[in-house]
């Protein structure tokens, strides 16, 4: 069973403060994690994790993570001036984009960023805009349907990110025509894997890319960035991944292609959101109303606005009765909110202690996608976000918003003069 970082006394106290719904973050957690991280490719000297930035772009949970030497991966304008904003320049960011505005890649040249190209044709796209730089990564996509061991993962030839091999060997021919010296490989081929086996596996394949990668080009490769896709157990009856087996995994991998073919000195870099904060968040919102029709509904004061992988997906979160986890849960519920959609549920036909009005529920693993992926449908207002700190202080990391800040972009109207 999954069990809160916060206690029934703690979220009591804090709501005097701050009223839910508001998402919550364990520095504590956050931390440990990313040490543990370290120590799974601790082998590899020039390992680097690039923090995925959209997972949960707030610059004060980048600032601990960048503190545990963590770097930024970007995918848009902001992305990059939120990394800018905590001190991370240069190498410590990964602008890995597709379909990219120009502006964009001019504002991670101005940084010193790696530059990742997810298409043959932006090679002269970004000669234009900026220049090509001495470093630069292609993103590479196998095509067809990636399997591993306990099945299909995903299918990469309907993707729209990467090159194929043959695009990838052109434009490694090309890019070194324009100047470029080193470069890097990436791909991204599957989200929230609960396996061991996705990095292990993928690795060989771009390692294996790699060796012929450098025997036709002679390309210098001096990184492979293995990307995201390490998930978590969302369900509480899912066996979590193990971080240092996977770091084994890749380690083995390594040493039996890249290191004969003389590219021992490769750096791997992985981009994590999911397995870096996902269980290190928690949605915490009221029980508001209850609804007794051809179902049985609790409705909470948190929404999709607040958290849209349930109705965007049909994802599973699991949720905490605050002071009733060892109840027997003998109800059933739809635990919705209060927007306009009948998608607007946290759970259906969920198995839950009884609940009654007032009562505080903990949405779990709303560290990743949660907050970020808000929105204002229906006028709804996006939550604070509130950081549990190491000494069990909290500090508010962002405030909720306000229907001025709703109103705001309209500022320039006869209806809301400045």
């Amino acid at each position: 069973m999954k069990k809160p970082f916060v206690t029934l006394e703690q979220l009591r106290e804090i709501t005097k403060t701050y009223p839910t719904p508001f998402h919550i973050y364990d520095e504590k957690g956050i931390r440990e994690n990313a040490r543990l991280l370290k120590k799974a490719f601790s082998w590899n000297p020039g390992f680097k994790e690039y923090f995925a930035v959209k997972a949960e772009p707030n610059p004060y949970i980048m600032k601990i993570l960048r503190e545990e030497g963590c770097g930024a991966d970007c995918s848009s304008l902001t992305e990059l001036m939120l990394s800018e904003a905590v001190g991370l320049r240069g190498s410590e960011i990964m602008f890995s984009s597709n379909d990219t505005p120009a502006g964009e890649y001019t504002k991670a040249r101005e940084l010193g960023a790696y530059i990742n190209l997810d298409d043959y044709t932006m090679i002269d796209f970004l000669k234009q805009e900026c220049g090509i730089p001495e470093t630069i990564c292609c993103r590479y996509n196998p095509g067809g349907v990636y399997t591993v061991s306990n099945g299909i993962m995903d299918n990469p030839g309907d993707a729209k990110y990467g090159m194929t091999k043959d695009q990838m060997k052109d434009a490694f021919c090309r890019l070194q025509e324009l100047g470029a010296r080193y470069f890097g490989i990436h791909s991204f081929l599957v989200s929230n894997t609960v396996t061991n086996d996705y990095y292990p596996m993928l690795a060989r394949t771009l390692f294996e890319l790699a060796v012929e990668l450098k025997q036709e080009t002679g390309a210098q490769i001096t990184f492979i960035n293995l990307s995201g896709g390490v998930g978590i157990p969302y369900r509480p009856d899912q066996e979590p991944n193990d971080i240092l087996v996977i770091g084994e995994g890749v380690r083995k991998a390594y040493e039996e292609i890249l290191v004969p073919a003389g590219l021992g000195n490769v750096a791997i870099f992985t981009e994590l959101g999911r397995f870096m904060l996902a269980p290190y968040g928690h949605l915490v919102t009221t029980a508001i109303h209850e609804k007794h029709i051809y179902k049985e509904y609790i409705g909470v004061d948190a929404c999709a606005a607040n958290l849209m992988r349930p109705a965007m997906y049909g994802a599973y979160h699991h949720i905490t009765v605050m002071g009733k986890e060892n109840w027997p849960c003998d109800h059933k519920y739809d635990v919705t909110g209060s927007l306009c959609e009948n998608n607007d549920k946290f759970a259906i036909d969920r198995m839950l202690p009884k609940i009654d009005i007032g009562d505080l529920l903990v949405i779990h693993d709303t560290g990743a996608h949660g907050f970020a992926m808000g929105y204002n449908y229906n006028g709804k207002l996006r939550s604070a976000e509130l950081l549990l700190k190491e000494d069990g202080s909290v500090q508010l990391i962002r405030r909720a918003e306000t229907p001025e800040d709703y109103f705001a972009t309209l500022d320039f109207t006869e209806f809301f003069p400045k």
